[in-house]
């Protein structure tokens, strides 16, 4: 007998030794809450002393709003029942909440009845703030990857991809079965998807950054252009983990820089017109007046004035009336004495702009000289007009008011301005005459020949 008393008093020692040395808090309780033991980890985690806890409920250290927690856990090992590992939280003694990781089992008397409860609290508090961190940093680069205007991507290391971001599909309409794997190859424009898959699995070997431009069909079923680059993400090893991609839209780049590309051909094109006329210019008035320089300056100046109102507007073309003014404006013209009516909503191309500018300048600088703006009491009607039934655009000039004009002796470059130009640029039919009230000059041409379609730069017309 004394020898078992003594193996049953080393196993008593033992066992409190072992809950007096663990690292989780042990806590035993009766079936009404009641704590019966406290080891030293739990006084540790939780703050309160084993004097304060035993005989007391284990309540003390539930949190208000987890209650019924504790009476599911009762009821549970009641029915003989063991709570496995669970997450939860507890309260400290000075307040605040510490996470734990609970197991609990029943305790049985030597009857097998369930007398109480023996529970285990693992202190998750570091683990618990490495998740969070983790949580937090996964719930940044989430919000940073589905927000970015790139469409992103990562793939393994043979490059199978096994992740995009929200862009990718928002702008696809696919979901992640339909692109697990090699499946963004069905959204890659077929006359390219060959070549960019060679180069891609050509890196995928070499381990080297890759950079491709390509089509991508987007839910819409139209393409656009991308700009696409993936850099190797390596291992301690020097080996590629992981690749991370993203696919930049380019296409309004590419728009631009061809836009630009026209612009440059364009500018470049009407320079050399505009050289060749000038050239024109001083070869038609060298001969015809002595007074050359006025002649050239003001011609040269309507040619300005067009240029100025097109550059303004992206060569988009220009509305007749602000063609109109531009170059009565350039005159120093008093605009109380031009009566103007037509559609102002109206675009003529910027070539058609140039013809129409030179001979309204031409016409007014005639009129200032001899017509009906060569005194204070004449007057000029402009009138256009746009039928669409006939396809037809007509204007007109018609002076009213001055002094009686003389017909020339000769025709000389004003009337290329007036009346060749007209027809040779954009199929006009002219008519120039002098009426008793002063001139008169109509043209009419087909619509496709002038009528600009607004873009933001046009070709040449």
């Amino acid at each position: 007998m004394k020898e078992g008393a003594n193996d049953a008093a080393f196993e008593g020692a033992r066992l409190q030794a072992i809950v007096d040395g663990a690292d989780d808090a042990i806590v035993a309780k009766r079936l009404d809450g009641t704590v019966t033991d406290w080891n030293p980890a739990a006084e540790r985690i939780f703050g309160y002393s084993r004097a304060e806890m035993v005989g007391s409920s284990i309540r003390k250290i539930i949190p208000d709003n987890r209650m019924d927690e504790e009476d599911l856990i009762l009821r549970r090992i009641r029915a003989g029942e063991r709570v496995r590992k669970f997450e939860t939280l507890r309260q400290h003694k000075d307040g605040s909440l510490v996470p734990v990781a609970i197991t609990v089992s029943p305790i049985r008397d030597d009857s097998g009845q369930i007398v109480g409860a023996s529970k285990i609290a693992n202190d998750i508090r570091e683990w618990a703030e490495t998740r969070s961190a983790l949580e937090a940093a996964e719930l940044r680069f989430r919000t940073m990857a589905n927000n970015i205007p790139q469409l992103a991507w990562m793939a393994e290391a043979d490059g199978s991809i096994f992740w995009y971001n929200r862009r990718w599909y928002d702008y696809t309409g696919t979901n992640e079965e339909e692109m697990r794997g090699w499946g963004w190859r069905d959204v890659h424009h077929p006359d390219h998807v060959e070549r960019v898959t060679e180069k891609f699995r050509s890196h995928i070997v070499s381990g080297e950054p890759w950079e491709d431009t390509f089509p991508l069909r987007g839910s819409d079923g139209k393409y656009r252009s991308f700009l696409s680059r993936a850099m190797p993400k390596k291992d301690a090893d020097g080996d590629v983990a992981f690749w991370f991609g993203t696919n930049t839209d380019i296409t309004r780049q590419l728009e631009h820089e061809e836009a630009i590309r026209l612009l440059m051909s364009e500018v470049n094109h009407r320079s050399k017109n505009m050289l060749a006329i000038i050239q024109s210019l001083v070869n038609r008035i060298a001969g015809d007046s002595p007074d050359i320089r006025e002649r050239l300056q003001h011609r040269v100046m309507s040619l300005a004035a067009n240029q100025d109102l097109l550059i303004k507007r992206n060569w988009t073309g220009a509305p007749v009336d602000a063609i109109v003014l531009q170059q009565l404006d350039s005159l120093g013209i008093d605009r109380e004495r031009i009566n103007l009516d037509g559609n102002r909503d109206f675009l003529v191309t910027p070539r058609a702009a140039e013809v129409i500018g030179l001979a309204i300048h031409e016409l007014a600088t005639n009129a200032i000289k001899y017509g009906a703006l060569s005194d204070e009491k004449g007057g000029v009607a402009i009138q256009w007009t746009v039928d669409r039934s006939d396809d037809r655009f007509g204007l007109s000039w018609s002076e009213h008011g001055g002094p009686p004009v003389e017909a020339a002796s000769r025709k000389g470059f004003g009337t290329i301005l007036i009346e060749r130009n007209p027809k040779a640029t954009l199929g006009a039919s002219v008519d120039y005459r002098l009426e008793p009230e002063g001139v008169v000059w109509k043209i009419a041409a087909p619509l496709a020949q002038l009528e600009s379609d607004g873009r933001e730069v046009s070709p040449l017309q």
